[in-house]
């Protein structure tokens, strides 16, 4: 695969970041509540963050151990958010990972956007196993994952330090035999 892959939905637009993009991150990375739903995102979020985000994902998309998606609307193609996989070849396997902005909350982007990735992770790459993790407090990212058909598999125990705080975590997974028997 040379090029970024595009995936599309019904209501989405899945493809890669863009230099025009800087704006509308920092705009939504920079909201307290995103940075407090995500293990990875800073506050505050400045431009230097982005432009580092961005870079980090053409690198990993260059060394196929990273796909990072823009999440935009495909009416108006504005960005809303962000998902991709992280990849661990040798194991067959990607952990999951997404934030969208709180304007864009509670409309289903997300669940839509993880199915894209789930589908793409398992049909285009041939990965095994997709997990993924989201703070305890987090109920919504857990809501994400069950309409994807993610299995829980177990709470990790002050599985993360953010900050100065440890963070309990709930690990939810997919596997390849589990995708094909949910279709």
């Amino acid at each position: 695969m040379t090029d970024f892959p595009i995936l599309e939905s019904e209501r989405l637009l899945l493809n890669n970041l863009q230099a025009t993009d800087i704006k509308k991150i920092i705009e939504f990375a920079g909201n307290i509540k995103i940075a407090n739903n995500t293990l990875n995102m800073p506050h505050p979020y400045a431009e230097k963050d982005a432009i580092f985000w961005i870079n980090s994902a053409n690198e990993g998309f260059q060394n196929k151990t990273q796909y990072t998606f823009a999440i935009r609307l495909l009416n108006s193609n504005e960005f809303i958010g962000g998902i991709g996989l992280k990849v661990n070849s040798r194991f067959d396997r990607a952990e999951l990972g997404y934030w969208i902005g709180e304007p864009h909350w509670n409309n289903g982007y997300t669940t839509e956007a993880a199915k894209l990735v789930l589908e793409f992770g398992f049909n285009d790459l041939g990965l095994n196993k997709i997990f993924a993790v989201h703070a305890v407090e987090n109920e919504a990212s857990g809501k994400v994952m069950i309409k994807n058909n993610m299995v829980e598999e177990g709470l990790l125990k002050d599985h993360f330090k953010k900050g100065n705080v440890y963070k309990t975590v709930r690990q939810y997974r997919l596997t390849k035999a589990e995708f094909e028997n949910s279709k």
